[in-house]
C-alpha cells in the first residue's frame, strides 16, 4: 500500500497509508493526540492516582515511536522508573523514521533519545535513559500472551472503520488479561461497539474528552476485586 508523510495540524508529521486514508495519527496533530491521550489521560493519570515508583507500559501499535518518546522524557521528568514494551506487527521503515520530526517541535536536545528508540534491536530490552527502558516485539496483537504484566496499555492500533478486527470482545480480552489489578488502558477510539466490547471483558470504562478535532475518547479500568 502507498505510503507517504503528511503534516497534521500542529505542525508535527505523521505517516498516511493512501489506500486506506487512515494515518499512525491524528490530522488535528499527531503531537497534540499523543500529549492529550496517552499522557495526560494516561500516564498523568495513573502517576497522580498511585503515585509509583516504577510502572510497565504496553504500547498496541508502536508505529513511529511518538508516545514511547514522549513517554521516555516524562519518565525522567517525574523521576518514575517505566519500563516500556511496544509491539508492532509491522515496523516503520527507517527512511521515514527520518522524515519525522518529533524531536524538534518537543525538544531538539533530546533528539537522540528518539533515534535511539528505532536503533535499539527488536526482541531485546534495552535502557534509552536513566528512567526509561525499552523493548520492542514484532508480534500480532492476537499473538499477545501476557498475563498480569502490565499498570497502563496505550491502545493504539488503527481505527475500527479500516481493521474492526482490532476492537472486538477478543482484543480487550487478551488486554484485560495482561494488565495488573487496577490497571489502565486508554485510546483515542469512542465508539459505543468498541466501549460495549471494553465492558463485556470486564473493564470500567469512562468517557473522556478527546483531543483536538476528536470529541471524545476512552479509558478503561481493570478495577481489583476488592473495589
Amino acid at each position: 500500500m502507498k505510503r507517504s508523510i503528511i503534516t497534521t495540524s500542529d505542525g508535527s508529521k505523521t505517516i498516511q497509508i493512501e489506500d486506506w486514508d487512515e494515518q499512525y495519527h491524528s490530522i488535528h496533530g499527531a503531537i497534540q493526540e499523543a500529549q492529550h491521550v496517552f499522557i495526560k489521560t494516561g500516564l498523568h493519570h495513573f502517576l497522580n492516582l498511585y503515585q509509583p515508583d516504577k510502572l510497565s507500559i504496553l504500547e498496541i501499535g508502536f508505529g513511529t515511536g511518538l508516545n514511547a518518546f514522549i513517554t521516555a522524557l516524562e519518565a525522567q521528568a517525574h523521576n518514575v522508573q517505566i519500563l516500556y514494551e511496544g509491539v508492532e506487527a509491522y515496523p516503520v521503515l527507517a527512511e521515514e523514521i527520518l522524515q519525522l520530526n518529533y524531536g524538534s517541535l518537543i525538544d531538539a536536545d533530546q533528539q537522540l533519545v528518539f533515534d535511539t528508540l528505532h536503533q535499539i534491536p527488536w526482541a531485546e530490552l534495552h535502557p534509552i535513559n536513566t528512567c526509561f527502558s525499552l523493548k520492542k516485539r514484532r508480534q500480532f496483537f492476537t499473538d499477545l500472551e501476557d498475563e498480569n504484566t502490565f499498570n497502563l496499555i496505550y491502545f493504539d492500533a488503527f481505527g475500527a472503520r479500516v481493521q474492526p478486527e482490532l476492537w472486538t470482545e477478543s482484543i480487550f480480552k487478551i488486554m484485560f488479561n495482561a494488565l495488573k489489578s487496577n490497571g489502565v488502558l486508554v485510546t483515542y477510539a469512542a465508539k459505543g461497539s468498541v466501549r460495549r466490547a471494553m465492558q463485556a471483558v470486564g473493564f470500567v470504562v469512562e468517557r473522556l474528552e478527546g483531543p483536538p478535532g476528536k470529541r471524545e475518547m476512552l479509558r478503561a479500568t481493570k478495577l481489583s476485586k476488592d473495589c
